[in-house]
């Protein structure tokens, strides 16, 4: 495991990479970028980053002087990942419903026919074709993808909420004003408890615990996109090589071409 450090300017070219890291924890990558004079490191103004607490520490103590900035697309992903921990714990009961009802068809010497919805999808089937519009907002959706959402919110009402909850909370980060998005933040938390859908309990404690940090999105509106499209041109690069047999001679390609 390797920790990139990249600086937004270079644009994933030629100057992004600042450091190439081995490992992954806080003492490794302060030891590292603790080598930059600390007059540069006090320039840095703001760090973009996911909700791994190790690397909160590293920046608080490499970057003193930077805001830190709890990705955007992490924090939705967090609630979107609940809501989907929800549709997969349902499919699995349609699973099991499925298989015990075919074990009595065979017990009766009957034909087992299972159930079908006016869309053609079984109980099993709509919820693992679910998947895709339950991350998306509703205007977005496809003709068929409108007609599965009814049939599967009719059929699974706590869906239906669950759903709603993740728009409402996708939809604080329209807010121009930062006060009014973190009284949102709250607001969204409260109701979480009131929700009383406990897939949402440990991605409300979390949002609760970085609030901080998701709020100071708000004041530049970045996010860590370049940093994740250097991680796929880094997967890319070794994907294309078949593998990495000899790391020294990686990292010395890596630094060449973008250091």
């Amino acid at each position: 495991m390797y920790t990139f450090v990249t600086v937004k300017s270079g644009k994933g070219k030629k100057g992004s990479l600042l450091a190439s890291i081995k490992g992954t924890r806080s003492q490794e990558i302060i030891k590292v970028l603790s080598m930059l004079p600390v007059e540069h490191r006090n320039q840095v103004k703001e760090v973009t980053l996911d909700m791994a607490k190790n690397m909160e520490s590293a920046i608080k103590m490499s970057f003193p002087k930077a805001s830190i900035v709890t990705d955007r697309f992490h924090v939705v992903k967090l609630v979107i990942d609940a809501l989907q921990h929800i549709r997969i714990k349902h499919r699995w009961i349609e699973i099991d419903k499925e298989n015990e009802q075919i074990k009595q068809a065979k017990e009766k010497g009957v034909k087992y026919k299972s159930k079908v919805f006016e869309n053609g999808d079984s109980p099993k089937q709509l919820l693992a074709r679910s998947r895709h519009f339950l991350a998306k907002n509703s205007n977005k959706w496809t003709e068929n993808q409108h007609q599965r959402a009814i049939i599967l919110f009719r059929e699974y009402p706590v869906l239906k909420r669950a759903y709603n909850h993740v728009m409402q909370f996708r939809n604080i980060y329209e807010n121009k004003l930062k006060s009014k998005a973190m009284l949102e933040f709250k607001q969204w938390i409260l109701e979480t408890n009131e929700l009383e859908i406990k897939e949402f309990n440990s991605t409300a404690k979390s949002i609760s615990y970085h609030l901080n940090n998701i709020g100071n999105f708000f004041d530049n509106r970045n996010t860590n996109a370049n940093a994740e499209s250097f991680n796929s041109k880094i997967k890319l690069f070794r994907a294309n090589l078949r593998g990495v047999t000899d790391t020294s001679f990686f990292l010395f390609r890596l630094q060449n071409l973008f250091a």
